[in-house]
């Protein structure tokens, strides 16, 4: 009965120990941190700044266009030309009218590139696919988006794999 007893006793550390090996580890990542930083070094995100770019000097150009009528007006009005004044009022107007449709118009187009690109699903493919293969190679059964958790009130910066990921995915890229 005693060496059942001690037998069950060792039997039973013996589970626990391997229990305990067996612990849910757990990371967390940053993803829009992931995604700014792999995604400026990608073509399409290269290309949208130049379209960007392009946009606000355009934008640019059409104030200064803008400005020079303006100018242009006030001294039509400082010659007592009031005709010519009006004319440079019209033109400024209609101007105006043109850059504030060009503006809405450009904003929401770049507004739904931008949503395209963080949302394209190769890229996040590739975002958790690289997830699974970097948390899998530390060691972690879990992964957690760091700012779409609110219940996360503390983690240890070694659980942040956040840098890795991004390292990763650089790598691969470059590739």
């Amino acid at each position: 009965m005693k060496k059942f007893l001690l037998l069950f006793v060792a039997g039973y550390f013996l589970s626990v120990t391997v229990d305990a090996q067996q612990l849910t580890r757990i990371a967390v990542v940053d993803l829009p941190r992931v995604y700014t930083a792999f995604m400026s070094e990608s073509r399409a995100v290269r290309d949208f700044e130049e379209r960007s770019a392009k946009v606000q000097a355009d934008i640019d150009r059409m104030t200064a266009e803008i400005n020079a009528v303006k100018i242009n007006q006030a001294n039509a009005l400082a010659q007592g030309n009031t005709a010519q004044a009006l004319r440079y009022e019209a033109e400024a107007n209609s101007k105006t009218d043109v850059l504030k449709e060009y503006y809405r118009t450009k904003t929401a187009e770049l507004e739904s590139i931008r949503k395209s690109l963080s949302q394209s699903g190769t890229f996040l493919d590739q975002v958790y696919d690289e997830i699974r293969y970097v948390a899998e190679s530390e060691g972690y059964s879990m992964v957690i988006n760091l700012k779409e958790n609110n219940g996360i009130l503390w983690y240890s910066p070694t659980v942040d794999l956040t840098d890795k990921l991004i390292k990763s995915l650089m790598d691969k890229s470059r590739r």
